[in-house]
């Protein structure tokens, strides 16, 4: 009964914060807010997702002693890991090669790379 409880809670909060992304690229006005809308806001989501279905192995396992949800709850944790990573590199990549591409930003900010000629 804990156990459900949790998973609901957790997965609650993956639900709300992918739905806050996808929210903000659909309201911000430019290429830079959205991405940072989406990836801050799904990688906090698909975080909290995950640690929903390694809450949910951990349950099984303690009900069954069955090793394949250990191995469930290893294969969520490395996928949440790779997600974390990647999902900020990938954003920073985009991010640099709008920037040298010339789009700008929807609002005036200031633009440390092109002070530095970068």
């Amino acid at each position: 009964m804990i156990a459900e409880l949790i998973i609901l809670v957790l997965l609650s909060i993956g639900v709300v914060f992918n739905t806050l992304g996808v929210i903000g690229l659909l309201r911000f006005p430019d290429l830079y807010t959205r991405m940072h809308a989406t990836t801050k806001a799904t990688t906090f989501g698909s975080v909290f997702t995950t640690l929903a279905v390694i809450a949910y192995a951990v349950s099984l396992y303690m009900s069954t002693l069955d090793p394949q949800f250990i191995t469930l709850g290893v294969h969520a944790m490395i996928a949440a890991l790779a997600l974390a990573f990647t999902n900020a590199v990938g954003s920073h990549a985009v991010a640099r090669a709008a920037h040298r591409s010339g789009i700008l930003p929807a609002q005036a900010v200031v633009d440390r790379l092109k002070e530095a000629g970068k």
